[in-house]
């Protein structure tokens, strides 16, 4: 009964979010192409999901040639504590836009129950603080303004995220909200429009992965990202993969963006990805693409085990 009464405050709590999410106005959070193998920075419920020890490294480049163009960071960990049904991980997040730069630190915590023979249920928990900075006086300017005199740092902006994660050896499906608290940013003598708030973001994932015979395999992902104020963002991936080893596919954000992705496995524990998008919207005239490459290694922090997360 009471793993039933943790389910339910967890989906009361997310549906409470939603409703409340209607004061949000812009996107903010940095957005990955390979989003399925870098789901730790969005849903804490996913940490030690695999039941091995992960570290992935994600490099993105987005709007190549256009000045002032997204660029995002990030590394994860996560992994799983022995017969305990529980989960942890942290990520560390850089990304920066224009004048506009974040550091992001974050510690997650999952607690799993088994809901089916064959699906487990993560609950997550996500903490950590973000680091802001606007460059303001780097920009420039045809009529003067004060605001522009003096860069905007906000170095701790704490906050905290929930999710869940539902999940069997070849299917899961996620909800999540990553950051909960809508921040202020100011400056004494000013508050700027654009990044006065941290808006929250609500994520909603799903994939599943065929065997179609020995030597081929098949995987679908999709992703939606929702913000009020802003256009409902939706990912589908599909991808084809040879013995578990070389994977290749083809990514869609409805109305902004289509593109590649292709991954190699050269070792059991190591995958490498590569992706690459071109949007569809009028920025296609100013940018060369958008790149992003993806490293990730399997290994447990306490040598538990010498298993493979199978993606």
């Amino acid at each position: 009964m009471g793993r039933f009464v943790k389910i339910a405050a967890y989906i009361n709590l997310l549906f409470v979010i939603l409703l409340q999410s209607s004061n949000a106005s812009a996107q903010q959070d940095p957005m990955y192409t390979q989003y399925m193998d870098n789901l730790l920075v969005i849903n804490p419920g996913f940490a030690g999901s695999k039941d091995v020890g992960n570290a992935l490294l994600v490099a993105r480049s987005q709007w190549v040639a256009f000045d002032g163009a997204p660029s995002t960071r990030s590394f994860a960990y996560n992994s799983s504590i022995e017969d305990k049904n529980v989960g942890f991980g942290f990520s560390v997040l850089s990304d920066k836009i224009g004048p506009l730069s974040q550091t992001g630190v974050y510690a997650d915590y999952s607690y799993f129950i088994r809901v089916t023979e064959d699906f487990k249920l993560g609950l997550g928990l996500k903490g950590g603080v973000s680091f802001y900075r606007a460059s303001l006086t780097d920009l420039a300017t045809i009529d003067p303004d004060p605001i522009f005199d003096n860069d905007i740092y906000e170095n701790f902006l704490p906050n905290g995220g929930i999710g869940m994660f539902l999940f069997s050896d070849d299917t899961y499906f996620g909800l999540s909200v990553p950051r909960l608290i809508e921040n202020k940013i100011t400056r004494q003598d000013v508050t700027t429009d654009y990044i006065n708030t941290q808006q929250m973001h609500i994520y909603f994932v799903a994939g599943h992965k065929l065997e179609l015979n020995e030597d081929i395999q098949l995987k679908g992902n999709g992703m939606l990202k929702y913000v009020a104020g802003a256009p409902v963002s939706v990912d589908l991936t599909v991808m084809g993969g040879f013995r578990n080893k070389f994977w290749v596919g083809a990514m869609y954000r409805f109305d902004a963006a289509y593109g590649i992705i292709t991954q190699f496995k050269p070792t059991p524990k190591m995958a490498i990805g590569y992706s690459y998008d071109i949007t569809i919207t009028e920025l296609n005239a100013f940018s060369n693409g958008t790149h992003e490459i993806m490293f990730s290694y399997d290994f447990d922090l306490f040598n538990r085990r010498s298993a493979t997360a199978q993606k």
